[in-house]
């Protein structure tokens, strides 16, 4: 017999889950299993979960194959009807105990081989199953899952529910936990972060909250925020960012594209002057913040001028890294009834942000060189910035610990440090 192997696909959420699932298939006593958390964000990453389920029934034939994660939630019948696969089980319900004492009882047989229920029903989220997740040095904490917006690209929202959040004092607990054994820097981490607090008494805000953990939690070096929406930013956050030097000065920014009709048409929130205040005012209140984004290129209806505005807003936002996607047509989006842009277009857009983006990372990395910054080690030869740029050693550190250094030289996306 043999403990259970997992095989996560998609965001960083995805593979915290994967962390508590582990945890509750091993408390179960789950063996001679494989399972893959699967994702839904593209038709790329349904495609690519159907490979890997078919690799690995190639490589486990005996093993029970069990199908979990964000596309398992919205496509469970297609998921079923794979000759590979034993199991789907639904994203509520990888995260309760009692669907592994039935998985390790043998108890799901063919009559239940779909167990996915009505995710937007869902009122509670399970953000406290796990101590973090990430390398030894920084941990990762659920505080949000599921998302109230339908933008209409996304299918998100009917793979990870509504939105609804981890109360403050439950995130407290476990983020002094984390400290108490030795974590250097948490990251908060949800699908719609800057929601938080929206379902909870008194409906506070994901400022609040990181003003209450900074407070709190004195001991915590470094905190950081994931990727957020700029155009739901409130005032006590940024506050924080003006305030609170433990809050790391990079931000990931929610923002899809530049141009306004585009825009309108994806049923964002924001336009793209919105994106530009943000950034500006974010600057102007800690100066040498640096930004992410997320772009997408080639969404339905974009013309050329439309792309253009995009890689304009790069420039005006001051965007450092870039996390660039080809529109992806998802079937049930109300985008995938637009006019479409032909994909080799799209691919064309999407290699050109890239690009500039390419040129951004270098442009930062360079104005880094001669300068000395706080590294926290992530491996005894490599660290990461407060801004998160990659920093490579000549030397052993230790890891986990945040080491000062100056910067000497740079090779590709890594600055090399003395």
């Amino acid at each position: 017999m043999t403990a259970p192997r997992f095989t996560t696909l998609g965001c960083r959420l995805n593979a915290y889950e994967t962390e508590a699932m582990k945890e509750l298939a091993g408390k179960a006593g789950l063996e001679d299993a494989v399972v893959v958390n699967t994702c839904a964000v593209t038709s790329e990453a349904v495609r690519k979960a159907r490979q890997e389920i078919r690799r690995l029934r190639r490589e486990n034939p005996l093993a029970r194959l069990i199908v979990t994660g964000c596309a398992a939630q919205t496509e469970p019948h297609s998921f079923s009807e794979m000759p590979e696969v034993d199991a789907v089980i639904g994203n509520t319900e990888k995260m309760q105990p009692g669907t592994w004492a039935d998985l390790a009882a043998d108890f799901i047989g063919k009559t239940e081989a779909v167990r996915v229920d009505d995710i937007m029903s869902v009122t509670e989220t399970a953000g406290h199953l796990i101590d973090g997740f990430g390398t030894r040095s920084r941990a990762y904490v659920q505080v949000q899952n599921g998302c109230d917006h339908r933008c209409t690209f996304c299918i998100i929202p009917y793979g990870r529910g509504n939105s609804r959040s981890v109360p403050a004092g439950v995130v407290l607990e476990q983020i002094k936990r984390l400290v108490d054994r030795g974590y250097n820097e948490v990251v908060l981490t949800g699908v719609d972060l800057t929601s938080w607090g929206a379902d909870l008494p008194a409906r506070p805000r994901l400022g609040d909250l990181v003003m209450r953990i900074l407070k709190l939690v004195p001991d915590l070096p470094r905190l950081r925020i994931s990727s957020i929406d700029s155009i739901e930013a409130d005032e006590a956050l940024m506050e924080a960012i003006a305030t609170e030097p433990r809050l790391m000065p990079h931000l990931h920014l929610s923002l899809q594209h530049g141009d306004d009709l585009i825009l309108k048409r994806m049923k964002r929130r924001h336009l793209r002057d919105d994106a530009i205040r943000f950034c500006e005012d974010a600057r102007r209140l800690r100066p040498g913040i640096t930004f992410g984004a997320d772009i997408i290129a080639g969404f339905p209806t974009e013309t050329e001028a439309a792309f253009t505005n995009s890689l304009k807003l790069v420039e005006e936002c001051g965007l450092t890294w870039l996390h660039v996607f080809p529109y992806s047509k998802r079937p049930g989006t109300p985008a995938a009834r637009m006019p479409q842009v032909d994909g080799r277009i799209a691919k064309d857009r999407a290699a050109r942000l890239r690009r500039m983006g390419a040129a951004r990372v270098g442009d930062h990395l360079d104005a880094q060189l001669g300068r000395s910054h706080r590294i926290l080690m992530e491996s005894p030869r490599m660290g990461r910035t407060e801004a998160f740029a990659e920093v490579e050693f000549g030397r052993d550190e230790p890891e986990g610990q945040i080491v000062e250094a100056r910067i000497t030289d740079r090779s590709g996306s890594r600055l090399l440090a003395a």
